[in-house]
């Protein structure tokens, strides 16, 4: 007995600021991916379908997109960015600004 089927994964790319479709609010949207995988017994072989779209985070509406403009918004947010897809609060750590050292941020709980 062979067991197949697909299974689905999804990929959020970016938050990205846009005027939503639906309500006409100018609001946060998540630009995600949707990928689509054969499976043979249980283990994702090769995917079959890939699909992008915005979803307002204001009203829930949500848009499919092409690929081609999927990246042109993922490429307009790296350059809003200052070319880091991920925003200013990813690579951060010890000695890097918007990092507190040794001291510095006090904890406001504590009398």
């Amino acid at each position: 007995m062979i067991i197949f089927g697909s299974r689905g994964y999804l990929y959020q790319l970016a938050v990205l600021t846009l005027v939503c479709g639906w309500c006409g609010n100018p609001a946060a949207h998540t630009l995600r991916k949707r990928v689509t995988k054969f499976t043979l017994f249980f283990v994702p072989l090769f995917p079959f379908s890939t699909k992008y779209a915005t979803q307002c985070t204001f009203c829930g509406g949500e848009q499919r997109i092409p690929k081609e403009q999927a990246d042109q918004l993922l490429a307009q947010h790296a350059a809003a960015q200052g070319g880091n897809p991920f925003g200013p609060a990813q690579g951060q750590g010890p000695g890097q600004p918007g990092y507190a050292q040794g001291g510095q941020g006090q904890n406001p709980y504590q009398h």
